[in-house]
């Protein structure tokens, strides 16, 4: 190989920005305009605001009550500079959530990817409700500002068991609309990050909405036979992807609820 035969391999393998060439000390135009969209790209992501009432319509096909909350973050710019503020759920919010026996409840937030919850989140949740036949799925909830622990709040409020939250991870030059999943067994405020299993890079170029719900669906299962999530729960879910089962009907009707 010749001249830029080798770095054309190589590129073709990887998002990651490699001998992009030089006009004196700097970049060549063509590559320094892809930077710089990449670059307003992730911004635009990062500032954007999540329509709650559009995503509860999105997610109504599921068959599932939905819910929107807020975290105690007034604006996104406090948001941003109280992280604190994101991980709390606002109490008007909390004090109105249907308490009940479930197992599980799906949290889908903002986070710092409006892009990601918008494009992946539902996919993922109806991929996910396909394997969780028999499970007592608690309402979804949609999270505006929200932060990762929020969700302790919500399943908290709930009375669920389990928790998960899918939320926007932090945009990268290459990715800005990667979606994040945290399980937490036996939710509650003061839950540390080592209490969670993460799934990361939802996202058709990184792991793709079907096989994140595989993953997501095998950790729920062993997290409700083991009673626990974190670094106890290690993720050994087969690597091939098995077909789904037949559909299940979600829930429609709650169960009766437990007193506060």
């Amino acid at each position: 190989m010749t001249g830029d035969e080798p770095w054309a391999f190589l590129r073709r393998h990887t998002a990651a920005r490699i001998a992009m060439g030089r006009a004196g000390d700097g970049l060549p135009t063509a590559p320094l305009l892809r930077f710089q969209a990449a670059w307003a790209e992730a911004r635009d992501s990062l500032k954007s605001s999540l329509d709650a009432g559009g995503r509860a319509a999105a997610l109504a096909p599921l068959g599932l009550p939905v819910e929107t909350v807020r975290s105690q973050a007034a604006d996104g710019a406090e948001y941003l500079k109280r992280p604190d503020l994101g991980r709390r759920l606002h109490p008007d919010d909390a004090a109105r959530l249907p308490r009940g026996d479930w197992d599980a409840v799906f949290v889908i937030a903002d986070g710092l990817s409006v892009r990601a919850v918008e494009g992946h989140a539902a996919a993922v949740v109806a991929a996910a409700l396909k394997r969780l036949g028999g499970w007592r799925i608690a309402p979804l909830v949609v999270a505006q500002r929200a932060r990762v622990a929020l969700a302790d709040d919500v399943g908290a409020a709930l009375g669920a068991r389990l928790t998960v939250i899918l939320i926007g991870e932090r945009p990268g030059l290459s990715s800005p609309d990667s979606l994040g999943a945290y399980i937490t067994c036996n939710p509650a405020p003061g839950r540390q990050n080592s209490d969670r299993n993460c799934i990361s890079n939802i996202r058709p170029e990184g792991l793709a909405p079907e096989a994140a719900a595989f993953k997501l669906a095998w950790l729920m299962a062993e997290a409700r036979r083991l009673g626990l999530t974190g670094v106890g729960l290690k993720d050994a879910a087969p690597d091939l992807l098995p077909p789904a089962p037949a559909a299940q009907e979600p829930p429609s009707v709650p169960p009766p609820a437990v007193p506060h």
